[in-house]
């Protein structure tokens, strides 16, 4: 029995309804939504309730009442940033009816003439604010989400401090009802004004030849993180991402974490991935929260704790990285790494480097002296000075 519907409504109201959803609206028995949703839709013979805090209450106040017609109002499409997730985990989509609306992303790329898959779309919504950092890269269109009314000043600041600020901005409010309102200026031209907390900003990433930005490739310059020296240096960490391979949704465990550095370019790789620094000093883990939100992935987890006690409070891994450790702390895990996952060990020292060396014998995988020189000046020329080699362990588990 299809018992729960969720119903998308726009600013537009019972007008931009269709006729299936303004049928079962009116055969509900039981309506929650925010109050926004609630006052659009106007009079009902229906009990009605809005969304309470915490929202889980809401969600058991639906679960009660299964069995009876129950409607979810919900902006636009729910299962776009919305509620429809959060209840197709409790309840089996055989048993409700989703009839969606326009969501703002269509309706603003129908307001702009973009194409909607070639924007990247960013969620402020309740979401750290420097989310925004990674997709700033020049000639990108964005559609961001905006948490209220002061989201769009924050991004022209934004945009302004990396040296974009001939980007286009085009501030969407209301969109689909009849306060609708579209703004169009560059970053550098954004004045403070009142901002209705319901909107949109669209932005065209126009860079100037200083502009900061982040590349898709691994391997940030070092003096983008701040560091006391304890830090993965580029070349090392352009080849280490390569070597624990990331992929969409997987997990790091980033072991003698430092300055953060292969954590924050893991989640850099994509949107949904997540790692969790360890770091033993909490100094350093202070840091990693400071170069984290800097460089755009504020998500990242940093415990401060030491390994391998620390490992059981976290959750499996899809790969794990160590920086420094020893033989407790490389056994252990290994042991904790489930099968057919990467663990990538550098290894600095001789002592470290033997150990690697027999655990190589013992589990397999690949070992790679990573030799790196840079050239400074000697004298009225130039010379090379090496840094420390590194061996470099990769292995799969069998």
């Amino acid at each position: 029995m299809r018992w729960l519907t969720l119903i998308g409504i726009g600013e537009d109201g019972c007008d931009g309804l269709s006729p299936a959803a303004t049928r079962l609206i009116a055969q509900a028995e039981f309506i929650i939504g925010g109050e926004r949703h609630l006052a659009l839709l106007g009079k009902t013979n229906a009990e009605t309730m809005a969304w309470p805090s915490p929202f889980a209450d809401g969600i058991k106040e639906i679960l009660d009442r299964r069995g009876k017609n129950v409607c979810v109002l919900a902006s636009g499409d729910p299962f776009l940033y919305g509620v429809g997730p959060l209840l197709a985990a409790k309840i089996p989509t055989e048993e409700m009816i989703c009839l969606p609306a326009p969501s703002s992303l269509s309706l603003a790329a129908a307001r702009l003439g973009w194409a909607l898959q070639d924007c990247e779309i960013v969620s402020l919504h309740g979401r750290p604010f420097e989310r925004i950092i990674p997709h700033l890269r020049p000639n990108a269109k964005i559609l961001v989400l905006c948490w209220n009314g002061e989201t769009p000043q924050k991004l022209a600041e934004l945009l302004r401090i990396r040296h974009l600020q001939r980007s286009r901005m085009i501030i969407l409010e209301s969109l689909g009802g009849p306060r609708e309102k579209l703004s169009d200026m560059r970053a550098e031209d954004f004045t403070p004004r009142v901002i209705n907390p319901l909107n949109l900003v669209a932005i065209e990433v126009k860079a100037e030849s200083d502009a900061i930005w982040i590349p898709l490739t691994p391997g940030l310059p070092d003096d983008w993180f701040e560091t006391d020296g304890q830090i993965t240096k580029r070349e090392v960490r352009a080849l280490t991402l390569s070597a624990l391979a990331p992929w969409p949704g997987a997990c790091l465990w980033d072991i003698g974490a430092g300055s953060g550095s292969i954590g924050i370019e893991w989640m850099l790789a994509h949107p949904g991935n997540c790692a969790f620094a360890i770091e033993a000093r909490e100094d350093r883990a202070a840091r990693i929260v400071r170069n984290a939100a800097v460089l755009g992935v504020p998500d990242l987890v940093v415990m401060a704790g030491h390994a391998p006690e620390i490992f059981r409070q976290l959750p499996e891994p899809d790969a794990i990285f160590i920086g420094g450790g020893g033989t407790d702390v490389i056994d252990a895990a290994y042991d904790t790494l489930p099968s057919g996952r990467i663990m990538v060990v550098n290894a600095v020292t001789i002592e470290t480097q033997s150990l690697v060396a027999a655990r190589h014998a013992r589990y397999g995988g690949q070992l790679t002296m990573i030799d790196i020189a840079h050239s400074e000046p000697l004298g009225a020329f130039r010379g090379w000075v090496k840094s420390r080699p590194i061996v470099q362990w990769t292995v799969t588990k069998r």
